[in-house]
C-alpha cells in the first residue's frame, strides 16, 4: 500500500471514529398520575403499566414509523389528586416537553381541568376520569380504557340489591369532581335496583378520621355501606373505623380496584366479607401473563385498572405505526379507532361508546363483582354493561 493510499485510509477510519453516533429517534409520552398521597395506588398502576408497554417496544429495537425506529421515553409527574398541580403539569409537557401523548389526568377533576389544555393542542389522552365531562363529541383526543362507574354501577347495584336483599344504603363521597360524578351514578343505579341512599356523607378527600360520619350512620337505619369513588387506602380506612366501631353489615365498594389496600389498610379480619369491583378475571391466561410479569417487575399485587391502560398504550403504539406518523394525532387517532377485537392481555377489545357519548373512545371489557375471603377477592359474579350474573 501506497503512503498516500494509507494516508487517505487513516483519515477515512479516523472520520468515522470521530463523527457523531446518530441519535435515535423518540416518542415522549407524558404521564400525569397521582404518584404521592390517597390516589398514588392507581398514579402508580397507570405509570407501571405505561413503562411495561414502552419496554416491550424499546426491547424490540423501537416502534417502526414511516420506516424509522423510535424509542419510547416516559416523562411523568405527579398531579398529587388537584386540578392545579395537574394544569401546570400538562402545561409543561406540552410546552416544555413537547408531547403528543398522555396517560393521564387519573381523577375527574384533574382531568377536567386539563381538558381545554390537551384538546386544543390535539394531545391524544388516556384517562381514568369517570365523570362524562372527561370523554365525549366535544374531547375528540380523550380515550378511556377502565369502564366508568356510569357503565358499570348499573349492573352491579342490581345484583348486590337482589342478593343481599338490602334497600337502604349510606355512602361516604368525597366532596370533589370525582365523588359527586359517583354518587350521581350510584344513586341513580341504586333506585333503579329498587334501593335508595339513607344517609349520604360528604367529606374533603384528605380526610382520615370518620369518626363523627361513621356515628350518624350506625345510628341510621342503613342496611349497607357503600364505598364508590374512595381512594383506595380511603376505604381501607373507612372499613376499618366501621368495623372498629362495630359494624357488622355488608360494606360495598362498587367502583375502582381498591381491594389490596383495603385488605392492607383495614387487615384481613376486618376486610373479611366485602364486596368489591373486580376490573379482571387473573385466571385468564393473557391476563396471569401480566399479573406475574407486574409482581416480578415490582414486587407488589397488581392494581386492577393497569392492565387496561398497558392495552390502551398497545393500541396507542399500534395506531402510531398504522398511521405511519408520530405527529398527526388525527390520523393516529383514527387509526385507533380502526383496532377490532385487538389482541390483549384482557382478551379481544374493541372501542365503543358511540350511543352514549356520541364518541367511540372508551374501551369494552368485561368486568366482575368479588368478595374478599381470607385476604383476597373471591369472583362472585361476571358482569357486562348489562347485567351481573
Amino acid at each position: 500500500m501506497t503512503q498516500k493510499r494509507l494516508c487517505i485510509t487513516t483519515l477515512a477510519v479516523l472520520s468515522l471514529l470521530s463523527a457523531p453516533a446518530v441519535a435515535q429517534e423518540t416518542i415522549k409520552l407524558g404521564v400525569l398520575v397521582s404518584l404521592s398521597g390517597a390516589g398514588a395506588t392507581w398514579g402508580l398502576a397507570m405509570k407501571g403499566a405505561a413503562e411495561l408497554a414502552a419496554e416491550d417496544i424499546n426491547n424490540e429495537g423501537g416502534l417502526d414509523v414511516g420506516g424509522k425506529k423510535y424509542k419510547i421515553d416516559i416523562v411523568a409527574y405527579d398531579d398529587q389528586y388537584k386540578s392545579s398541580e395537574a394544569i401546570t403539569a400538562a402545561n409543561r409537557l406540552i410546552s416544555q416537553d413537547g408531547i403528543k401523548f398522555m396517560m393521564g389526568p387519573m381523577g375527574s377533576a384533574p382531568a377536567v381541568a386539563i381538558m381545554p389544555i390537551t384538546t386544543q393542542a390535539k394531545v391524544l389522552t388516556s384517562t381514568m376520569a369517570f365523570t362524562d365531562k372527561a370523554m365525549n363529541k366535544d374531547t375528540p383526543y380523550s380515550f378511556r380504557p377502565v369502564l366508568p362507574s356510569s357503565l358499570f354501577s348499573g349492573p352491579q347495584a342490581k345484583w348486590v340489591v337482589k342478593k343481599l336483599g338490602i334497600t337502604k344504603i349510606a355512602g361516604f363521597y368525597p366532596n370533589d369532581e370525582t365523588g359527586q360524578a359517583l354518587l350521581k351514578d350510584n344513586e341513580e343505579a341504586y333506585t333503579a335496583a329498587g334501593a335508595s341512599f339513607v344517609i349520604k356523607e360528604t367529606f374533603e378527600r384528605e380526610r382520615t378520621d370518620f369518626t363523627p360520619l361513621l356515628t350518624r350512620v350506625i345510628a341510621s337505619d342503613a342496611e349497607a355501606i357503600e364505598l364508590s369513588g374512595n381512594s383506595p387506602q380511603t376505604a381501607g380506612l373507612i372499613v376499618k373505623q366501621a368495623r372498629e366501631f362495630g359494624w357488622d353489615k355488608p360494606i360495598i365498594r362498587t367502583g375502582g380496584d381498591a381491594t389490596a389496600d383495603i385488605i392492607n389498610v383495614a387487615g384481613a379480619q376486618f376486610a373479611e366479607g366485602v364486596y368489591v369491583h373486580q376490573p379482571l378475571n387473573a385466571e385468564l391466561p393473557e391476563t396471569k401473563g401480566y399479573i406475574d410479569r407486574w409482581k416480578a417487575r415490582y414486587k407488589t399485587e397488581v392494581n386492577g385498572f393497569s392492565p387496561f391502560f398497558y392495552v390502551n398504550m398497545k393500541m396507542l403504539f399500534e395506531g402510531i405505526k398504522k398511521a405511519g406518523t408520530v405527529d398527526d394525532t388525527d390520523k393516529i387517532r383514527a387509526a385507533m379507532l380502526e383496532l377490532k377485537d385487538y389482541p390483549s392481555v384482557l382478551g379481544p377489545v374493541s372501542w365503543t361508546g358511540e350511543q352514549k357519548y356520541g364518541i367511540n373512545h372508551q374501551l369494552n371489557a368485561p368486568f366482575y363483582i368479588g368478595q374478599i375471603r381470607g385476604g383476597k377477592s373471591v369472583t362472585i359474579a361476571t358482569c357486562d354493561i348489562d347485567d351481573c350474573k
